[in-house]
C-alpha cells in the first residue's frame, strides 16, 4: 500500500514564523519516516500556492532545510530529502535542545497546558519516535 504524502500546514496567528513551521515540520516529517532520503518536495512556488504565502517565505525554509542538510538543492532541480548520517551530536547540543524546550514549556503553561499534560505527551511522542 502506498502511504500518502504528508500535508504541510502553517498557522499565520502562531508567532512562529511560517518559514519555521515549514522548516520544523518537514523535519518532523523526516525524522518520523514519513519522508524518506530522496523524496521529492513541491517546488517553492507550488507549495507557497498551496499555503496562501510569498514564494520567498517557502524559499527560506527551504534554505534552511538545505543548509541543515535535511534536504538537497540545486538549480533546476526538485528539492529531494537528503540521506542523512547519524553522527553523534556536537558538544553542548543537549543544552541548546533543553534550554529551547524549557521555553517552549514555558509558553505552554503560560497559555494554560498543565505541566502533567505536556508530560504526558511528551512521553507519547517519545516513545512514537523510538519506533
Amino acid at each position: 500500500m502506498h502511504q500518502a504524502r504528508p500535508v504541510l500546514n502553517i498557522d499565520l496567528n502562531s508567532p512562529v514564523p511560517a518559514y519555521r513551521q515549514i522548516a520544523d515540520q518537514v523535519r518532523r516529517f523526516c525524522v518520523e519516516g514519513a519522508l524518506t532520503t530522496g523524496d521529492r518536495l513541491p517546488s517553492v512556488r507550488r507549495l507557497a500556492m498551496d499555503l496562501g504565502i510569498h514564494h520567498n517565505t517557502v524559499a527560506e525554509a527551504y534554505r534552511l532545510l538545505a543548509q541543515d542538510g535535511w534536504i538537497e538543492m540545486s538549480q533546476g532541480k526538485a528539492a529531494r530529502v537528503a540521506a542523512r548520517a547519524h553522527t553523534p551530536a556536537a558538544a553542548g547540543l543537549a543544552d541548546s535542545f533543553e534550554r529551547r524546550l524549557r521555553e517552549f514549556v514555558a509558553e505552554m503553561r503560560g497559555r494554560g497546558l498543565s505541566a502533567r499534560r505536556m508530560a504526558k505527551r511528551l512521553r507519547i511522542l517519545a516513545n512514537e519516535m523510538e519506533g
